[in-house]
């Protein structure tokens, strides 16, 4: 069962104490979120609730930066490991997709495979993958290196790591067993493929000790904005998560994914490109300001300061605060995400603390502050005019901010017909719309 593309796809990113770097601070933040799994649990179903395609976990294999007078005054210092929580919130919710973030760059193909597709199994066919590949020395020295691997090695590093998974994905048909008491048949022998991958920087013979995932293969994200980001996308994801601060900058990746997906034989539709939004909403235009403004005087200098930093991959905290940013050297980090920052602070002329503060909740993601007629009327826009096909909502704090998204905006979308009242099928393919993938040996 498919759906149609006439509606949005939402996804809700659960981030700890939400997506505003002071937020945890706030009155009506759970400031234990990120050790607290009971938190997740009413996340989750209050997403689920809602009709939400899916939940959202990223992830970091180490603390995010190191400047301890910031990482002190933040709620960024623990986190459940994502494919754990996932699996533990698998049991206690039935229908939403639940997507979590696993490395290229610290995985093994075999590890990260199965271990997807035992969430695929144990959630009934809810799983997705979001393949990044790491881009902090702080986690390449949790891995027996002194710094990153370069940003053209890490892609082509991920592009092979991602053929391996998901040919270790087809190691079993999908009717391979039959576990037949009678005949003493546990599963069709010619069923079975072994993939016998000899790569440049993988060995691996497969096959996957676990069955065929119920949608086939578990839905795959992409997050990479780079030149080799957009053509790892265009290539292998199911759903592209990405930052854009303006419509133009928005429309013009839709178009280039798209095209780029064309032209590797793949359908437009194909790929759901979800970029993040961070909405503040309140009846009013005043009440959403008022709101939005008291989170950001909740910000130390030095934790804005720390974050942009870490944004642009350089220690800008020898640079005058109120002066602008300076030239920037190429960084071997998150390169699509400096650039943003940089185009940002240009094209506003803002200095190093405005930066700071145009970003502290989204992260140089789209930031609404307004009533649910403006949150609205920006997504249906994007959405109809080639821009999105879909939003990940990052919440200014959990649980308040997703409250007033599916209290406050949900119901302005619904009214437009631009999102479901109900689930019309139980995988996140089918919610997605996305069709199921034959098996190879099926499809000749």
């Amino acid at each position: 069962m498919t759906v149609s593309h006439s509606q949005l796809a939402l996804g809700a990113f659960l981030m700890q104490t939400g997506h505003h770097i002071a937020g945890w601070r706030h009155p009506a933040a759970q400031a234990d979120a990120g050790s607290n799994f009971a938190h997740y649990v009413s996340l989750a179903r209050q997403a689920e609730d809602a009709k939400f395609d899916a939940i959202f976990i990223s992830d970091s294999v180490g603390v995010r930066n190191r400047n301890l007078p910031s990482l002190s005054r933040t709620a960024r210092a623990d986190q459940f490991e994502p494919l754990t929580l996932l699996s533990a919130l698998a049991a206690v919710t039935e229908r939403i997709g639940l997507i979590a973030t696993a490395s290229t760059s610290f995985n093994e193909p075999y590890n990260v495979a199965r271990k997807f597709a035992s969430l695929d199994q144990i959630s009934g066919g809810r799983a997705g993958w979001n393949l990044v590949t790491s881009s902090g020395d702080g986690e390449a020295e949790n891995f027996n290196l002194d710094q990153h691997i370069d940003h053209a090695q890490r892609y082509e590093r991920a592009a092979e790591f991602h053929q391996v998974v998901t040919g270790l994905w087809d190691s079993w048909e999908d009717d391979a067993f039959v576990r037949d008491k009678d005949s003493g048949l546990y599963f069709h022998p010619e069923k079975l493929h072994v993939l016998n991958h000899k790569g440049k920087h993988f060995s691996v013979r497969g096959p996957l000790n676990v069955s065929r995932s119920p949608q086939g293969q578990p839905v795959i994200v992409q997050a990479g904005a780079s030149e080799a980001g957009r053509d790892l996308a265009a290539r292998t994801a199911d759903v592209v998560f990405v930052a854009h601060q303006t419509f133009d900058e928005a429309h013009g990746f839709y178009a280039d994914i798209k095209h780029r997906a064309a032209a590797y034989g793949r359908a437009p539709e194909a790929i759901r490109i979800m970029p993040g939004i961070f909405p503040v909403v309140a009846p009013t235009r005043a009440e959403a300001e008022e709101k939005f403004q008291y989170l950001q005087e909740l910000i130390p200098t030095v934790v804005g300061v720390a974050l942009l930093s870490q944004m642009v991959s350089f220690d800008l905290s020898p640079y005058p605060v109120d002066g602008p940013l300076p030239e920037l050297p190429p960084t071997n980090g998150a390169r699509s995400r400096q650039q943003l920052m940089v185009d940002l602070a240009r094209r506003e002329g803002l200095t190093i603390r405005q930066t700071y503060l145009r970003i502290a909740g989204a992260r140089g993601h789209l930031q609404v502050v307004g009533t649910p007629a403006d949150i609205a009327d920006l997504m249906e826009s994007w959405f109809r005019n080639g821009g999105a096909d879909g939003f990940n909502i990052m919440s200014w704090a959990h649980p308040a901010g997703l409250t007033d998204f599916i209290a406050l905006v949900l119901p302005e979308l619904r009214r437009r017909g631009l999102f479901r009242t109900e689930y019309a099928g139980r995988t996140l393919r089918e919610h997605l719309g996305l069709q199921r993938p034959a098996h190879p040996a099926a499809a000749g």
